[in-house]
């Protein structure tokens, strides 16, 4: 009997013929992988910077001081007294009040001490240096009545109840003038009193004329102003 050998196929794929074309077929060539990322390369643009906010607010911050200052100073031009008041705890509307109970030769300005000492640097104002301390609003006297000046914040304080609100000082005249003397400028003589007063001691006897010229600059001047009137108005009644 013959025996017949069968043959049985392999598992090995058959060898890829050179002449046919093999296509491959991958699932990247047609969907893109979401965790996987694609670095771009980019040229680096240049973009010019804006100012940051704090930035900002220091430019305008330094522009207002500046401004402060410069108000500080006009407001000492051809002033005659400079006194600061202690305003810690004073209300906006109380302010308002104040500004429109003072004649119209006095001004009130809240600053800053650290920019009033600028503004009065190397002026005869630097005497305020004492007054540089706490909170303070500052009133601009432009009058020779010194006593009319002061009386609208005194009648305020009173009638407000704001006795821990006082003048905490003054320059009048190249000095410096602290809380406790505060009565000698409230009570000095008005400038009616001061003409009276030189034109008795012309018709009086020469001590008293002699006491009158050893009197301050201000008062002597007015003095020669008042003498000088007196003889014109005599002269023209001749």
């Amino acid at each position: 009997m013959e025996a017949t050998l069968f043959t049985f196929p392999t598992c090995k794929p058959p060898p890829p013929s050179s002449s046919a074309t093999t296509t491959t077929l991958s699932l990247k060539s047609h969907f893109s992988n979401p965790f996987l990322r694609t670095t771009h390369h980019h040229h680096p643009q240049f973009t010019p910077k804006t100012p940051t906010l704090p930035k900002i607010q220091a430019a305008i911050s330094r522009t207002k001081k500046e401004e402060t200052v410069e108000r500080v100073k006009q407001e000492l031009e051809n002033c005659h007294l400079v006194a600061s008041i202690g305003y810690k705890g004073f209300t906006v509307k109380q302010f308002q009040e104040l500004r429109t109970q003072l004649p119209e030769t006095s001004k009130l300005l809240v600053a800053k001490n650290t920019l009033v000492l600028k503004a009065i640097e190397g002026t005869k104002w630097e005497a305020l240096k004492p007054c540089m301390k706490g909170m303070n609003a500052w009133l601009f006297v432009r009058s020779e009545e010194i006593p009319a000046a002061l009386k609208p914040y005194r009648t305020f304080q009173k009638e407000k109840k704001l006795e821990d609100n006082d003048f905490t000082g003054a320059v009048f005249e190249g000095k410096y003038y602290g809380p406790e003397e505060f009565k000698t400028l409230e009570n000095l003589p008005t400038r009616a009193e001061i003409y009276a007063q030189i034109l008795g001691s012309i018709k009086g006897p020469a001590s008293a004329v002699v006491g009158t010229i050893q009197a301050p600059a201000r008062d002597l001047i007015m003095v020669l102003k008042a003498y000088c009137k007196k003889l014109e108005e005599e002269g023209a009644g001749q």
